[in-house]
């Protein structure tokens, strides 16, 4: 997906500023001896309504206008003085920038402050334009109208609509295809993203913004800007209802001990798409397999193997070393992109991803049982994993090779019941407590041996 336009909120997200806001407010409060509002009833709000609240509602100042003025006049010293850049947020900025990408500050903040903000950190010179809530009728965040102007300022930025009215050519609204919009607060996430946009929700570890108020909105959730980048916004899909055929991808990962490049080879000749994580560079390349994604940040790989998985892949996905997520679930975040792309089921078969780090291993698990694909398994030297669940793959025929092998099944999700057929014990309908051991060390005996889950989520080894 091409990136057509960024509208980036300000406050929060650009700028470490909501320390300052709280703080203004409380100045302002103390200034007018005033008890004031509390904070969730005026941060949605524009500056010239909040300040009409103050004083009609909380009897500040001789008029709202010089409340306003009060406050306009503090917060330009704050941002002077007391604000600093969201941790590597002009290197994005930058990034952006040379990649042609049009940009928008869209906020709740006066445009004169906004202005004045931008031009003491430095970053006038990276946005077409800036919108106030202000300017469109004093609307808040609570309603799209600031993000559809900043479309339309972005639309003429791009040479693509006209500067009148709030439509494109023809009478036609500015595409909002490829647009992203960087937002820090639940109330802004949510509307840009009914909205229409694709969304970027950015917290930190101070502001006091809750992870679970912010996710569910997102298409992209990170803890900062470093865990940003074009190459990862371009690859972005979002999910879309599947059908036909599966998308069988291969994840290479780069555990500590890897599994032996003929498996590797192997796999990859099973599948449509292969991603490349960081350290798996170096079995990939061991393996002769060229991977259509490499993705991580190169920590773990080799100097060499990270040269050659860059030049040989087809898209590369860099991250720094000091990002939140790892390197195993933005590869797996990129097959999932593909799938979606082919509206297609995704099969991700996952390996060189748990040995040598027990830590490492448990989480991997617990990171395809969150998967939500078709079918999700590991393929290591020593042993097959695969998700059994009632939302996935239902059931796991173990076939002829099987025989004689050791199977063990753990519950991996809360109310788990299963049924195992072909085995020394058999299980039918049998509960299963949460990681409990249940199902450790069952021998396989039929050829037509099999495990099924009615309901929950299990964990299903086959050692070789």
């Amino acid at each position: 997906m091409d990136v057509s336009g960024a509208i980036f909120d300000c406050d929060g997200t650009l700028v470490d500023s909501m320390g300052m806001w709280n703080h203004a407010y409380e100045w302002l409060y103390d200034h007018y001896d005033s008890p004031g509002a509390p904070l969730d009833e005026v941060e949605p709000m524009a500056l010239a309504e909040a300040c009409r609240l103050f004083h009609d509602k909380y009897g500040m100042g001789s008029s709202a206008e010089e409340v306003y003025e009060t406050l306009c006049t503090h917060v330009r010293d704050g941002y002077e003085h007391d604000v600093a850049l969201m941790p590597g947020a002009r290197a994005f900025l930058e990034e952006l920038a040379a990649a042609g990408v049009p940009m928008v500050v869209a906020s709740s903040t006066p445009r004169r402050e906004l202005l004045f903000c931008l031009k003491v950190h430095g970053l006038e010179g990276f946005f077409a334009d800036v919108v106030s809530t202000e300017e469109v009728g004093g609307r808040d965040k609570e309603f799209p109208d600031v993000y559809l102007e900043a479309l339309r300022r972005l639309a003429v930025a791009r040479g693509d609509a006209g500067s009148g009215g709030s439509d494109g050519p023809d009478g036609a609204a500015p595409s909002r295809d490829g647009v992203w919009v960087f937002e820090d607060a639940p109330f802004g996430v949510r509307t840009a993203r009914r909205a229409g946009f694709y969304v970027v929700g950015l917290i930190n570890d101070h502001d006091g913004r809750r992870e679970e108020d912010v996710r569910p909105w997102c298409d992209v959730f990170a803890h900062g800007f470093a865990e940003l980048s074009v190459p990862l916004l371009a690859d972005y899909a979002r999910p879309t209802p599947v059908a036909g055929e599966p998308l069988r991808a291969l994840v290479v990962a780069g555990s500590p001990e890897s599994s032996a490049p003929a498996l590797v080879a192997m796999l990859a000749d099973e599948a449509d798409y292969v991603v490349c994580a960081d350290g798996g560079a170096d079995v990939c390349r061991a393996a002769g397999v060229a991977p259509d994604v490499f993705c991580g940040d190169a920590d773990s790989a080799s100097g060499e193997a990270a040269a050659w998985a860059r030049a040989a892949a087809r898209l590369c996905v860099s991250f720094p070393s000091d990002k939140y997520a790892t390197d195993l679930s933005l590869a797996l975040d990129c097959a999932r992109h593909e799938a979606a792309r082919r509206a297609a089921p995704l099969v991700v078969t996952l390996t060189c991803a748990s040995g040598g780090r027990p830590d490492h291993a448990l989480a991997v698990v617990g990171q395809l049982a969150e998967a939500g694909c078709a079918s999700a398994r590991i393929v290591e030297d020593g042993y097959e994993m695969r998700i059994v669940s009632a939302d996935g793959q239902r059931v796991w025929r173990l076939g002829a090779e099987a025989v004689g092998h050791t199977f063990s099944a753990v519950a991996v999700a809360p109310g788990t019941r299963v049924d195992e057929r072909g085995m020394q014990w058999e299980l039918d309908d049998k509960p299963m407590g949460l990681l409990d051991d249940l199902g450790i060390s069952n021998v396989v005996t039929s050829p037509e041996a099999e495990v099924a889950c009615r309901s929950g989520a299990v964990a299903a080894f086959l050692l070789r």
